[in-house]
């Protein structure tokens, strides 16, 4: 009696070996041999067609996507391609920037209650560089070379650096409303100019610059301290110098309502809302070295603005060393922040509304950005402050508040042209 033929389940364990056998070597179709027969009295089966075994094929994982250089590689070359399509010819829009610039300072320094014509700075900067011209009355040109030139050039200065500050802190922290009193440093000055003025302390080495300077320093030495332990991530970054400035800004009222009269608070007041006023040669040359110097150390790492501006994850993989670079550039922002606080007072505005209208202008790469932001916060804060002398003449109204009223809805403009309102 012929043996049963095997199951199934018998067959597939007998097709096992060879279905491996078979995939190993890439072979489609396998066939098995016959079982063997059974014992020698019984009569051999027939053979039976044995089920033909197909190698399944190989199922490959899709790729994994990640945020590595590739997909970073690609953003940028976009926004190349975007600044490209904006900036047809970038040289020459900043040579016409610097030209409007040039102009703007010229303008600035004629603008004013007295009346100071072309020639009047021609002759001027003429007798200061040694060319025989004949000299101004002593009274006219005091005033122009020691009042309104410093003014002008302090208003160009203060402006580069808050807007390239701007522009820097938003790309560190990837958030649109960082501005370069984000860190406290502002505060942080202004606790140092009161404490000053008011309590006299160090009021004969250091006067009302050096405490601000003083006291801008400490604060960003306080929020370096404060984020040791966790870190330089972008948010811990807001919400310890919002902390900061908010101690400090308590700080500095406390010092105000304990010990100061009326006149010492309304001229402190005066100071905290940011005049061009105090500006003199001295404080324009100090100005004149740091304010280079960190805008040249900031457009140094343009490309590591790029990729702080995707994220901390996009930056490492493009070879960026996240934290050393975020404290670099935190530190520079903060020296021209507490240069420029230090010096003028807290001049709000600037910071914040003109980067994001250069980048609307020019687009996102901080290697055309940073250039043009410092141009463009030069020539605004010029005649910002060119209005502060004249439009309540002869009073003179701070040019803090010149760039808050006209900031505000610069600053909607530019949400509403971004299609962000």
């Amino acid at each position: 009696m012929p043996a049963d033929p095997p199951t199934g389940r018998q067959a597939a364990d007998l097709l096992l070996p060879s279905a491996r056998e078979a995939v190993r070597e890439e072979r489609h179709v396998t066939t098995v041999r016959p079982a063997a027969a059974g014992s020698a009295g019984e009569e051999r089966p027939a053979p039976t067609a044995r089920p033909v075994v197909t190698a399944r094929p190989v199922v490959t994982a899709p790729p994994v996507v990640t945020a590595g250089p590739a997909l970073a590689g690609r953003s940028a070359v976009t926004a190349r391609r975007a600044v490209a399509g904006r900036t047809a010819h970038p040289l020459l829009l900043l040579l016409l920037a610097t030209v409007v610039l040039t102009a703007s300072l010229a303008a600035a320094v004629r603008t004013g209650t007295a009346d100071i014509g072309w020639t009047d700075l021609a002759r001027t900067l003429g007798t200061r560089i040694g060319l025989d011209v004949e000299p101004l009355p002593p009274l006219l040109d005091s005033l122009i070379w020691d009042l309104r030139l410093p003014r002008v050039l302090m208003a160009a200065l203060v402006g580069a650096s808050l807007a390239v500050c701007g522009a820097v802190l938003q790309a560190v922290t990837r958030n649109a409303l960082a501005d370069p009193y984000l860190l406290g440093v502002s505060s942080g000055a202004s606790t140092g100019a009161v404490t000053v003025v008011v309590l006299g302390i160090g009021a004969t080495t250091l006067g009302v610059t050096g405490g601000a300077l003083v006291g801008a320093l400490l604060a960003f030495g306080l929020l370096l301290i404060l984020l040791r332990r966790t870190g330089l991530d972008s948010v811990r970054i807001v919400l310890t110098g919002v902390v900061v400035g908010q101690l400090l800004t308590a700080l500095t009222s406390l010092v105000l309502m304990a010990s100061a009269d009326a006149d010492t608070t309304r001229a402190v007041t005066h100071w905290l809302l940011g005049s061009m006023a105090p500006a003199r040669w001295d404080t324009v040359v100090v100005c004149a070295i740091v304010t280079p110097l960190g805008l040249a150390a900031a457009w140094l790492c343009s490309n590591a603005l790029d990729g702080l501006a995707f994220g901390s994850d996009t930056a490492a993989s493009l070879g960026i060393g996240v934290r050393h670079t975020r404290m670099l550039l935190l530190v520079v922002a903060a020296a021209l922040t507490a240069v420029a606080v230090a010096t003028v007072g807290a001049i709000g505005f600037v910071g914040l509304i003109v980067p994001h209208g250069v980048r609307f202008l020019v687009g996102p790469l901080h290697r055309v950005l940073l250039p043009y932001a410092a141009l463009a916060g030069a020539v605004f804060l010029v005649w910002t402050d060119a209005l502060a002398r004249i439009a309540f003449a002869p009073r003179e109204v701070p040019v803090g508040v010149i760039t808050a009223l006209l900031g505000v809805p610069l600053f909607l403009l530019v949400l509403r042209k971004r299609g962000e309102l």
